[in-house]
Formats: structure tokens, sequence, C-alpha cells
């Protein structure tokens, strides 16, 4: 209340004749950070903004944290010289920069809520430090980013951009089902689909409506059973240095916050890696990015294809930070600023010496009766890390730090698509030479009964009784496979699902995570442990 000096302030505006504030003359930069948290966003880019305010201290600068979270770090009275609690609407952030006249503006540090005011504030004479406001436009703008992936000739899935639920339909039509739809500039994944048929289009769009407001729908064509990669990169606009490259667990078309994650990747075909490093160099000079950049891939048929760019922090930065020993936020923020990687003693990829898994953690055990189907609009409230010798051994350390035991001995049942029957063959011929009883849908049993591992058949839930749900609450099962294809088996499947998650088992939808899962049942609990400050000296 102004009764006593405060030396580093925490200040709230409102509609008064005098002004408290009081801003000093130093040369100043403005960080705005991603608001207030919700399920389905984590605090990674909270970490950022923090490492950023660290940064910019140490150049000299005073830092502006303009936020509004009271559970974060970047609020917290030691992290910025001067905090402004505000929303993070133009409105706030265009009354705070006008009373201390920062020298720029730092949005890449926050997810897409401080990127989508870039355009607005560089408008309003402000300076978006970093990357230009044209590139970060260039990558949200479909359009313009198509036109530039055909001209460099990177391969991409069939997209479209609509304002109407005419144009949506017509888009998804030309493109074909199914699509992932989702509104621009959006955190998290938020109102994020997957739709099989035009009814489910227009009714998603008549559901979405309060976020599409004025901007468009962007409609892409959906690779089912498809590999996801991640790769975070730093660009100085002379050079890119890749600080990793994440191969995802499950399947494209879940939220990368939502996905399980190996550092560094290891199952690439033949030249995928590559392909993805020259990529990212080509994207991030084309781009004119400064600072960091985030690039989803994704491999479908020995093809990668270009998902999206995103010229800003991502989820996975933190974790790469702590696996690589680098401060990558900080480069990233001193880069923004006008170093080069050079200066900042970053001449090369970093090379990762173990391997390190990222898993989430799920709020589903406080929400009875929720699905537990990841897919692209994010759900998770955190995640953790695994380091080991093998993939094997860091995930399964991974699984355990987020609350996952995988069961050592007693029934799997198993139920997947008729393309994933083949390739789960050697899964469940592991599961069973591990000393595990099987049990399975009919197709899959079948399937897995020809290739002569011994499986017993149970009901679908629409069958009759005793079916897999009954089975499953009767305590009978203690690990779930179950990865579903198409809108069909998504729902109608989703029973069991939801009943393995009420009684707290663990329960896999994809192949490459019963993969995963598979190899670190394998191993002893006798491993190694030691703290992340042993593993990056």
């Amino acid at each position: 209340a102004g009764e006593f000096q405060s030396h580093t302030p925490y200040l709230y505006s409102t509609y008064e004749s005098h002004c408290e504030a009081a801003p000093t003359d130093r040369d100043k930069i403005m960080i705005l950070g991603s608001g207030p948290n919700r399920i389905g966003q984590g605090i990674e880019f909270d970490y950022c903004c923090c490492h950023a305010a660290y940064a910019l201290a140490e150049r000299g600068f005073e830092t502006i944290m303009v936020n509004c979270n009271p559970e974060t770090v970047s609020t917290d009275y030691d992290t910025a010289d001067r905090l402004y609690f505000e929303p993070l609407s133009l409105e706030h952030v265009i009354e705070v920069a006008r009373k201390e006249r920062p020298r720029g503006v730092v949005v890449q540090l926050g997810g897409q809520t401080p990127l989508k005011l870039a355009n607005a504030l560089e408008k309003e004479g402000l300076k978006v430090v970093g990357t230009p406001v044209d590139a970060i436009d260039l990558a949200e703008d479909r359009g313009r980013f198509g036109q530039l992936l055909n001209r460099l000739g990177i391969r991409q899935p069939a997209a479209g951009t609509a304002r109407t639920v005419e144009e949506a339909l017509k888009v998804a039509d030309r493109i074909g089902y199914p699509v992932l739809v989702r509104p621009s500039y959006v955190l998290g994944g938020t109102r994020m689909r997957i739709v099989y048929a035009p009814d489910e289009l227009a009714a998603w769009l008549d559901m979405a409506a309060e976020v599409v407001q004025d901007n468009v729908v962007l409609i892409d064509q959906f690779l089912e059973d498809a590999f996801e990669y991640d790769v975070d990169a730093i660009c100085d606009g002379k050079r890119v240095v890749i600080a990793g490259i994440l191969e995802h667990v499950e399947e494209a078309g879940v939220h990368s916050g939502d996905s399980s994650a190996i550092f560094p990747a290891y199952k690439f075909k033949a030249g995928v890696r590559d392909e993805m490093q020259q990529i990212t160099r080509q994207l991030g000079l084309k781009m004119g990015v400064k600072g960091l950049m985030n690039i989803q891939f994704a491999e479908k048929d020995g093809l990668l294809y270009v998902l999206e760019v995103n010229p800003r922090a991502s989820r996975t930065v933190p974790f790469l930070a702590k696996a690589t020993g680098l401060p990558l936020v900080q480069i990233a923020t001193r880069v923004m600023v006008g170093d080069s990687l050079d200066e900042c003693g970053l001449f090369e990829d970093p090379v990762a010496p173990h391997f390190f898994a990222k898993a989430p953690v799920f709020p589903f055990a406080k929400f009875p009766g929720a699905d537990v189907l990841l897919g692209p609009e994010m759900r998770s409230t955190g995640e953790v890390m695994g380091i080991g010798r093998t993939p094997g051994e860091a995930y399964m350390k991974a699984m355990q730090g987020a609350g996952v035991h995988l069961p050592k001995s007693g029934t799997v049942f198993i139920s997947v698509n008729s393309r994933d029957k083949v390739a789960v063959i050697p899964i469940a011929r592991a599961l069973h030479d591990l000393g595990f009883l099987l049990t399975g849908t009919r197709g899959t049993a079948l399937a897995l009964f020809d290739a002569g591992i011994p499986t017993q058949m149970v009901y679908k839930v629409n069958e009759g009784s005793p079916n897999a749900a009954d089975l499953i609450r009767k305590g009978d099962i203690d690990l779930v496979i179950n990865t579903p294809l198409g809108a069909e088996s998504r729902f109608d499947e989703k029973e069991i699902r939801v009943a393995a998650s009420d009684r707290g088992l663990p329960i896999i939808t994809t192949l490459t995570a019963a993969e995963a899962a598979v190899e670190s049942m394998r191993i002893e609990d006798n491993f190694e442990r030691f703290a992340l400050q042993d593993w990056s000296q």
C-alpha cells in the first residue's frame, strides 16, 4: 500500500489519478509470461521466463515481468526487478509499456499467449526483440507458411484454412478425412480435435466458436499411425544450433506436452535424422529466427513431413536444458538482444552422454470416469525425467517418477486395431516370455493365437458379459494395451480405458509406447540411481 519502500515492487494497475510505479531511467527489457495456468498447460514457460530474466540481468538490463499467475516463480519477488501482476491482454501490456518505456519486449518465452500480441505491439511502436514479427506471422499464417515450404521443396500434410462452416467443410472434403482442426494462436492445443466426418466438424465449429472468434480455423490432414519428432534449436540469424531431437513414444497427433519422449532419438529410419537437421537449419535461416524455435516432424512410410514450426520456446526446452547441461534459454535470450552463438560459446550441436526420457503426469485419478485416450489437446499437468544408460532404463525411471508402475507379473489385456495386428506380435511374445498371461478381444486374440502365442479370448464391451471392462473392474487385469484407430474404435473402447483408469492400471494406447514399456519391464529393479548433477558433469 506504499507504506514502506519496496525494492522489488509488485505492481497492479487501476484507474486512478495518481501513479506509484516510479519507473527508472535504466535500459530495460519487458518479458511477457504465459498468464494463468489451468489443467492442460505445463509450467515450462515459467521456467523460460525466469531464465530470461536472469540472463538479461547479467547483461545489465533492468527486467520487467508481466504475468498474472500467483503460483509461478516468475512472479516471485526476487526473479525480476519489477513485476506487473497483469493479464496478458493488449490493453494492459500497452499501458505498462507506456509507463516503463522498455527498450524491447520478449514474446517468445510464454507460449502462444504473448506471441499473438506481437503484431499489435509492433503497431503500437514497441520493439519485439529477437525473431521479427513477420517471421512469427509467417509461421502462424498457414497460407504463407505452406507457400514457403513449397518453394523450399519441403513435404507437409495437406492443409487449409477457413473462417466459416461452409469453407471448413469444403477444405476438409478436399483434404480427406480424418482431419486435425484447431483455432490459430492457441495454447496447449485448446479445442484441437481429430475429426472423422462432416457432422463432427460442424459440431466442433459450433463448440469452439468462443475460441475461434476472429481468427481462422486451421485444418490439416491427420497422419494416423505415424511417428512424431520434436526438434528444438537456437538461431542467431547466421547459424543454427540444434539443441536436441526428441522421439515421441506416442503416435503423431498426441500433443507434445502429453507425449512421452526419448532423447536422443534412436529409432530413425535411414536418412531421416540428416533430413530433419537440414530442414531445421534451412527454415531457421530462411525465416530469420533469432532465438528459440521448435519444429514438429512426422514420419510415415519412410516420408518426412513438417507438421508445424513454432518460432518460440517449446515445452521441451527445459527438459533439453537439463539433459544437455546447457542453459539454453539464457543463451537464446542473449541471442535475442544481439549476441551471436559464437559469443555465447555455443559452437556445435550438443551431444547427450546418456538416454533421457520425458513422461507426462496426468490428473486422471482426480477425475473418475475420464477417458485417458490422448489426443491433440493437452491434458497433462506436469512431467518428470528419467535418466539411464539405455532407452528402456530411462523410460522405466520416468514411468516410476510419473507414478505409473508397470507390473512384473500378472495378466495383460491386448486389443489393437487391424493395422497393428502384425506389429503387436513381437510385443505379445515378449510379454509371454516374461511370464505374463495374455487376454484379448476376438480379432487380436486370433492373430496372436495364429502366431503361436497362447491368448485367452474375451468379449468386447458390446458383445456380452463378462467382457474386458468387467475383468478389469474385478481386478483380473494388470496392464492394458489398447490402440484404437478411427472414430468408431476410439469411442467404442472408451469404457475399457475408463475402467482401467478408475482402477489405477497402466494403460498404453500406442505400440511404440508398448515397445518401450516391454523393454523397461525386462530391466531388474536394482539399477543405479544418480542425481541429475552427477550425470551432467
